[in-house]
C-alpha cells in the first residue's frame, strides 16, 4: 500500500452533510452566501485577526494583495525557496521578481539579503513562512517602517502560527493564506487574505468581487475571487477538527524525531533549525541531506518501499524559466537541491512512520558502509 507525502482529511460525512441540507433549502451557492460569511467570522475569531477574507485559492489570493497595493509595475523583492505560486503571481500581476537569498537556519528570507536588494525600483517584499516557520518579522517590520516598504507574507504554511503572543498572520501589510485540501485547515480549494489595515481590506473587499460596490456600481477594477458555500461548509467542518488534528500532527512530529535521532546525530540528515513559534503548526516535517546524490538514494529507496516523499520546495523558484535571475541566491539553491519532506498527516499510522524511518535507516548504513569502505581503499 502505497504512502503518500501527504493526504487530505475528510471530516465526519454527517458533519457536511447539515451544511448540505442548509444549502438545498436555500439554495444559495455562491456570492457571499452566509456559510462563507460564517466561516469567515470564525476564522477572524480563531485566527485573532481583524480583517480575513474567503477567496477561491491561495495564489489567487496573492495576487489580490498584490494588486492592492496599487503599484504599476517594479520589483517585488520575494524568497527563492517557496512554491511557485508565490513567484508567478508576482510575475503574473506584471512585476518583477527579486530574488533575495534564504536564511540557512530557517530557510525563511533573510532580511539582510532583502536589504541588500532594495533599489528605487522597489514596491514591495514578498516573504515566506516556510514549513510554518515564522519569517525575523521584527527585522521585516523595521524595513517597512524605515524604507516605506509593504510587507506580504505568504502564510500557505503558517495557519495557526503564533509569534510574540499573537498570530503571525498579524505582522506586515498582508498576509495570504491557502486552503489547498492537503494544508492543516482546507476547504478542499480555497485561501484568504489577511490584513490589519481598513484601507487595504476596502480595497481587497471590492477587488475579490470584480470591483463591485452594489449590484450596479463598482469601486475599480476587480476579479473573481469569490468561494461557494460548499467549499465554506468543508471550511466548518474541518474547522471544528482543528484541535484534534493539530495534536496529532505534534505527536507525529515527536515520533519522527525519536525514531529518526540517531539518523540526526551522525550528520546523516539535519531536521531544519526552525525557529520554532510558541504555537507552531506543524505542516510539514522536512530534513535536509548532506548532499544531493545521497538524498536521490533516500527518494529512489523509499519509492521502491511504494512511499512517496516530496522535494518541496525544488527546484529554486531563480531557475524559472520566466524570471530574470541575477541575483545569486547560492543557500537557497543549495538547500532547494538536498531538502526532502517525509511523509506527514493526521492519518500516518505509527507503523508507516517506522516504514520510512526503517529506509532512511537502510540508506544511512549504506552510506557508512561506503565511507568505510572507501577510507580502507584510500
Amino acid at each position: 500500500m502505497t504512502i503518500p507525502v501527504t493526504k487530505a482529511f475528510l471530516p465526519p460525512l454527517e458533519d457536511y452533510q447539515s451544511y448540505l441540507k442548509g444549502i438545498w433549502e436555500r439554495g444559495w451557492l455562491t456570492n457571499n452566501g452566509p456559510l462563507v460569511l460564517e466561516l469567515e467570522e470564525k476564522l477572524r475569531s480563531r485566527l485573532g485577526v481583524k480583517h480575513l477574507f474567503f477567496v477561491n485559492n491561495g495564489t489567487i489570493a496573492i495576487q489580490i494583495a498584490l494588486k492592492a497595493l496599487d503599484c504599476k509595475g517594479g520589483e517585488v523583492i520575494t524568497t527563492p525557496f517557496s512554491y511557485v505560486a508565490t513567484t508567478s503571481s508576482v510575475v503574473w500581476e506584471g512585476f518583477t521578481p527579486v530574488f533575495a537569498d534564504i536564511d540557512p537556519r530557517t530557510l525563511c528570507l533573510d532580511p539582510r539579503r532583502v536589504e541588500e536588494a532594495i533599489t528605487d525600483r522597489t514596491v514591495a517584499i514578498l516573504a515566506t513562512h516556510v514549513f510554518g516557520t515564522p519569517c525575523d518579522v521584527d527585522a521585516f517590520r523595521r524595513i517597512e517602517t524605515e524604507r516605506g516598504i509593504p510587507v506580504l507574507y505568504d502564510a500557505a504554511h503558517a495557519f495557526g502560527v503564533s509569534v510574540q503572543g499573537r498570530s503571525v498572520l498579524t505582522f506586515g501589510s498582508m498576509s495570504t493564506l491557502s486552503f489547498h485540501a492537503t494544508k492543516v485547515f482546507h476547504t478542499a480549494e480555497g485561501g484568504a487574505i489577511v490584513t490589519e489595515n481598513d484601507e487595504l481590506a476596502h480595497k481587497i473587499s471590492y477587488l475579490r468581487n470584480f470591483g463591485h460596490n452594489g449590484p450596479e456600481q463598482f469601486f475599480g477594477l476587480g476579479v473573481n475571487g469569490k468561494s461557494s458555500e460548499f467549499h465554506a461548509g468543508i471550511g466548518l467542518s474541518v474547522l471544528k477538527c482543528i484541535p484534534t488534528l493539530l495534536e496529532k500532527r505534534e505527536r507525529l512530529a515527536r515520533l519522527y524525531d525519536d525514531k529518526l535521532q540517531q539518523l540526526f546525530d551522525d550528520g546523516f540528515i539535519v531536521k531544519p533549525a526552525l525557529l520554532r513559534a510558541p504555537e507552531g503548526n506543524n505542516s510539514y516535517y522536512p530534513v535536509l541531506f548532506r548532499s544531493e546524490e545521497e538524498l536521490l538514494v533516500a527518494v529512489q529507496a523509499l519509492r521502491e518501499r511504494e512511499i512517496q516523499p516530496r522535494r518541496y520546495f525544488y527546484p529554486s523558484l531563480s531557475t524559472l524559466p520566466y524570471v530574470d535571475a541575477t541575483t545569486k541566491v547560492p543557500v537557497g539553491e543549495d538547500i532547494s537541491k538536498r531538502v526532502l519532506c517525509l511523509p506527514f498527516y493526521p492519518q500516518l499510522t505509527d507503523a508507516e512512520c517506522e516504514s520510512v524511518v526503517e529506509v532512511l535507516r537502510a540508506c544511512h548504513e549504506h552510506a557508512m558502509a561506503s565511507s568505510q569502505a572507501a577510507v580502507a581503499n584510500a
